[in-house]
């Protein structure tokens, strides 16, 4: 299998100033870079994307070298924050750009809540179903104050539980990533087969 890096969008799903969720993304982006992933961040704080319009979206500035940056991903990242047992709606806006091209890729959720974050998980993960996506068997939730306050990652149980994603992001996003390209340039039959683009004669 070829050794090139994974390539992870790391998306930052809060507009909040000071958010703990971004400064999360952050961190597994920083330890995935240190492990030899391609990691590009994607903060909405930065990098507005305007409300989803079908009519519209494709043809507005920006959107063409986004789509370009999603399209390159092996890995997603969706970092938010629970907003009454749901996600944010910058994350659902990024998911309603992009759903074609999140087929085939893996997805892994990190999830800032004082509730668990298990539905917000779960809803993220029936998107990914939905979009023919593969996701983790398993999300990430934190609490702020408790497992990461003043910047820092407080909990050894949080800590570990990142690693732990940081590892399999990069295992299985590269496994996914190799197959998915694979399936693109074959001619058997498989899911993917709709996404494969027309040869010109």
């Amino acid at each position: 299998m070829p050794n090139d890096p994974v390539n992870v969008l790391a998306v930052v799903g809060s507009l909040h100033r000071d958010s703990v969720t971004r400064q999360v993304i952050q961190h597994v982006a920083e330890r995935l870079r240190a492990e030899g992933c391609s990691v590009d961040l994607l903060d909405f704080a930065q990098e507005p994307l305007a409300l989803y319009n079908p009519d519209t979206a494709h043809d507005l500035p920006g959107y063409a070298a986004l789509q370009v940056r999603v399209d390159q991903a092996d890995v997603i990242i969706l970092g938010t924050p629970d907003y009454h047992g749901s996600f944010s709606g910058a994350i659902k806006n990024f998911l309603d750009h992009f759903w074609r091209e999140f087929a085939g890729k893996l997805f892994a959720t990190i999830v800032a809540s004082h509730e668990k974050g298990l539905t917000v998980t779960d809803q993220l993960r029936t998107v990914a179903r939905q979009c023919y996506a593969w996701s983790l068997p398993y999300g990430i939730s934190f609490t702020e104050d408790i497992d990461f306050k003043d910047g820092q990652i407080v909990t050894e149980t949080f800590k570990d539980r990142l690693q732990m994603l940081i590892r399999d992001a990069r295992v299985y996003g590269r496994l996914l990533g190799h197959q998915r390209r694979a399936d693109l340039a074959n001619s058997e039959p498989g899911f993917l087969a709709r996404h494969r683009k027309t040869q010109e004669a």
